[in-house]
């Protein structure tokens, strides 16, 4: 084989190999009405203490943060790594950290699967309440 039938092989084959690692697979998501986004759960130092709604937090409750839904609405939260899901009743507002969609209790990320990575990709869906 000469240099140059040699050059062009490698760089064929370099070719090759970089356009296969453009391939974007789709996120792991059932399809379905919902916002999807990152959930978290509340740190244990706020246990007991008020939320918006002027309840304690109840780290035992399925109670749940979002920015904007009313207090009382009622989601549906499904964690899309794992299928689970669990539904919370909306006492707080946040969370307050960029690019994170609702905070749960203790008690609603462990029924979800989510408490040893302590951020999980979920959809919410509306039950009960305002959209």
């Amino acid at each position: 084989m000469t240099k140059a039938a040699l050059l062009l092989f490698a760089l064929s084959l370099c070719c090759l190999l970089v356009s296969g690692c453009g391939l974007v697979l789709p996120p792991k998501e059932e399809p379905g009405p919902g916002t999807v986004g990152l959930a978290s759960y509340y740190h244990d130092k706020f246990q007991g203490r008020r939320t918006a709604s002027g309840e304690p937090l109840d780290q035992n409750a399925l109670t749940a943060a979002h920015r904007s839904y009313p207090f009382g609405t009622l989601l549906r939260v499904h964690n899309l790594e794992n299928g689970k899901s669990v539904d919370v009743r909306i006492n707080d507002r946040g969370p307050h950290i960029s690019g994170r969609i609702i905070d749960l209790t203790r008690r609603a990320a462990q029924a979800i699967g989510m408490l040893q990575q302590g951020v999980a990709r979920v959809r919410l869906k509306v039950l009960q309440g305002e959209e």
